[in-house]
């Protein structure tokens, strides 16, 4: 494929930023073990063998270290070598927690669960005064951990601000060989080459056939707008695209269809009614082309979208104007053209109690898992299988927090 330059806006003026870069394919790669897009042969089966097992649904809390939980990340952990098929699933998730959102107290928190097992005590993955210091550069305040699994390596993205608020922000990327045991020093991805300021991640993201990764990203400085990012194995930014939008967009969730087609929903940061908005490549990122907002409301906040083994697309998000006291679940067989309500996970009558900042996963053995803040306290977990999503007669009952 061609190189192509980008166009992007920083700061008072609008700069030109050149990356040039080969394009592969992209894999799809929400399940563990990335694979190219499933066959219609798969799906079917999959679907068989959703249709097959019992429905399950199941509530935990993680572990509360520290007042207020926010933007948790879920990662399942994949060994050098594919284990045994009823070998335990093992995710990991991290979170940002402190006395507030943007507080100086404000660390990255991790913690593990295993099939069978609750979830571990949570430990401290990085310190807002520890990663000022590994970098050599003021730090503000940390937020928007994203966890990126590989056989045999964990990779970790994250948002600093040294001066002023979240548009401010740079992302830092870390890695871990032993599970999330220990993580290397950071390293500031270079996402522009002027001044390198206000990139921030959230959302998944996808692998290239030939190992590099697509990261969705967004720009908050002036003008809100979604981005994808292409990085070589060892971080570095080779290719940026630019998600255009008449409207401002923030945090896309990104799902390939195929070699060449992905498609992004994005929460929609804009004035007045709010909903969904929609973006799609067929040139594996490196061009997106804008489409009809879908039917879904969004109160300016975040959702997160998965392709489940079955070919259908999964999203959880906050399908209510204003406020996000309600998380739900949706679902697309047609790719994204059309959705419906599945399943309304947690609700309150008070608008100021939040359930929001989901993401999705589906584990090897089909199980989807979705963690997300409970009212700014905590991070819930919750694991069910395809067959409770397709069955959407029985009510849940939230569990109590501990």
């Amino acid at each position: 494929m061609l190189s192509r330059w980008f166009p992007t806006v920083l700061f008072a003026g609008a700069l030109v930023l050149a990356f040039a870069g080969h394009w592969p394919g992209l894999l799809r790669t929400e399940q563990a073990f990335d694979s190219p897009a499933a066959d219609d042969a798969t799906i079917r089966q999959a679907r068989q063998q959703a249709a097959n097992l019992p429905a399950h649904f199941s509530w935990s809390d993680l572990p509360r270290p520290t007042p207020s939980a926010h933007a948790a990340t879920l990662t399942e952990v994949l060994p050098m070598t594919t284990p045994e098929n009823d070998a335990p699933v093992q995710l990991l998730a991290a979170w940002f927690g402190g006395s507030r959102e943007g507080a100086g107290d404000v660390s990255l928190y991790q913690s593990d669960w295993s099939t069978g097992s609750p979830w571990q005590p949570a430990g401290v993955m990085m310190t807002r005064e520890a990663v000022q210091r590994q970098m050599g550069r003021n730090i503000r305040k940390l937020g928007n951990p994203l966890l990126i699994a590989e056989p045999g390596r964990l990779q970790l993205y994250f948002v600093s601000v040294s001066y002023g608020g979240w548009a401010g922000s740079a992302i830092n990327r870390s890695q871990s060989s032993d599970g999330g045991r220990s993580w290397s020093t950071p390293q500031r991805l270079i996402t522009s080459p002027f001044f390198n300021l206000s990139t921030l991640v959230r959302n998944p993201g996808v692998w290239y056939t030939d190992g590099s990764l697509g990261l969705p990203v967004y720009h908050e400085f002036i003008n809100k707008h979604g981005e994808w990012l292409h990085l070589t194995p060892d971080g570095r930014v080779v290719g940026k695209s630019r998600m255009s939008m008449p409207r401002a967009t923030l945090q896309p969730a990104v799902v390939p269809l195929d070699r060449d087609h992905a498609v992004a929903a994005l929460r929609d940061a804009g004035p007045g009614e709010n909903r969904i908005q929609w973006s799609e490549t067929r040139d594996a990122g490196q061009t997106w082309v804008q489409k009809s907002a879908r039917e879904i409301p969004n109160p300016n906040s975040a959702a997160a979208m998965i392709g489940l083994q079955d070919g259908s697309l999964l999203m959880a998000c906050n399908p209510i104007a204003g406020n996000r006291n309600r998380l739900s679940l949706l679902r697309s067989t047609d790719r994204g053209e059309t959705w419906s309500l599945t399943r309304v996970v947690e609700e309150s009558p008070d608008d100021r109690d939040e359930f929001s900042y989901p993401s999705l996963l589906q584990d090897r053995h089909g199980a989807i898992h979705l963690v997300y803040t409970w009212k700014r306290q905590g991070i819930r977990h919750a694991v069910f299988s395809q067959a409770w999503l397709n069955n959407p007669g029985n009510p849940i009952v939230p569990a109590v927090p501990q």
